[in-house]
């Protein structure tokens, strides 16, 4: 009787063993490939990703109008320039 105790013991130790040893692996393959976006995303990352790309959207644009500023700011720097000059 305590032979077939010790060996469902053991068996019962090698099944939790072979268990971690799956969960160990499934945790390996999720630690490397999360990073590199192969087993998808979260929702909040997908929505802070659309979020970014409008960011970045609205810095282009408002580089545009800074640009746009400032040749209007020479323009008119030019134009003063000028109406001055006509003016003496």
């Amino acid at each position: 009787m305590a032979y077939f105790g010790i060996q469902e013991r053991l068996n019962t130790i090698e099944h939790a063993l072979d268990k971690s040893q799956i969960e160990i692996g499934r945790n390996t393959e999720f630690r490397i490939l999360w990073p590199r976006g192969e087993l998808g995303s979260l929702p909040d990352d997908a929505r802070q990703d659309m979020l970014i790309e409008g960011v970045q959207l609205d810095v282009g644009d408002l580089r545009k109008m800074q640009d746009e500023v400032h040749d209007l700011t020479i323009r008119i720097g030019t134009m003063e320039s000028l109406y001055s000059t006509e003016q003496e």
